[in-house]
């Protein structure tokens, strides 16, 4: 069973932009977008990237402190004014494969993201509806 509700899994499948939070070893924040997908089988969010991935400083960040905070939103409407999105918080695993799973042309490292907190709003349900739950 998905930590992801049906609505959510929708969404996550219809989106492949977001936004990765990570934190450096100084404790200094840093928000980059990135491409994902959401893997089924691993119930996880993968990210990926071209190149040079493993040479990024959000790379560098999860090397030392993998906990992570992944946004994916969009305006859905503008009349009403409508928006959707989740967040994502957990701890990112680097795989040394399976970027290229993402999108061809990425490079073979990548982050799988196993959810621990799930925060969405205007996906089950009206706009100001917000699920937010621990998982995992």
């Amino acid at each position: 069973m998905s930590a992801f509700t049906p609505g959510e899994l929708a969404y996550l499948q219809s989106q492949r932009l977001g936004r990765l939070a990570t934190v450096d070893a100084a404790g200094q924040p840093h928000v980059v977008p990135v491409t994902f997908r959401y893997n089924p089988a691993e119930d996880a969010i993968e990210i990926g990237g071209h190149g040079g991935f493993a040479r990024r400083k959000k790379y560098r960040d999860v090397q030392q402190n993998p906990r992570v905070a992944f946004v994916i939103d969009d305006v859905a409407s503008l009349q009403p004014w409508t928006v959707r999105g989740i967040e994502i918080r957990g701890e990112v695993e680097i795989l040394p494969t399976g970027g290229a799973a993402i999108v061809p042309s990425f490079d073979p490292e990548m982050f799988r993201l196993r959810p621990r907190r799930i925060i969405s709003w205007g996906i089950d349900g009206a706009m100001s509806k917000q699920n937010a739950r621990s998982v995992g």
